[in-house]
């Protein structure tokens, strides 16, 4: 029996589970090895991912949030989880799959505008540059302000 009203993350879960990209998050984490644990907000946490990609300290797939680290990463982070909390609502808000497809893209556009694929994706912006670890500055940038601070050798 459903108990009414619904948690405001239930229609995320259910969505993420009909468009197949939570299943496909636990594919992901059954071929990395990883411990699956229940995390918060309908979230299923995996830890110990052993694939060598994506290189990352977390990644979410669905309702799936992967890591190599331990469960401690998620207790001592709580604004990574949030971070990866978003994206799994990004997840839901593209109708699963394409999500993947728009965010290799977003990553692209990126890499092209400012050498790293995180700071100009536009779904790294929304889930929170700080809050999932990244910097403000693109990597162009960074190098350019540390050319600027540095005497010209003759």
């Amino acid at each position: 029996m459903t108990r009414w009203p619904l948690s405001p993350w239930q229609p995320r879960s259910v969505l993420n589970a009909v468009n197949l990209s939570t299943p496909l998050g636990l594919l992901v984490g059954v071929a990395g090895r990883v411990r699956f644990r229940r995390g918060p907000r309908g979230l299923v946490l995996g830890t110990g991912y052993r694939l060598p990609v994506p290189v990352a300290s977390a990644f979410t797939v669905g309702d799936v949030v992967l890591t190599k680290h331990g469960p401690e990463l998620f207790e001592e982070r709580p604004r990574l989880l949030a971070h990866e909390e978003r994206h799994a609502w990004q997840y839901a808000a593209s109708l699963g799959l394409p999500f993947l497809v728009l965010y290799l893209l977003a990553a692209g556009w990126s890499w092209l505008r400012g050498g790293d694929p995180v700071v100009h994706n536009p779904f790294e912006r929304l889930a929170g540059l700080a809050d999932g670890g990244y910097p403000a500055l693109s990597a162009r940038e960074r190098r350019r302000r540390a050319a600027a601070g540095r005497p010209r050798s003759a």
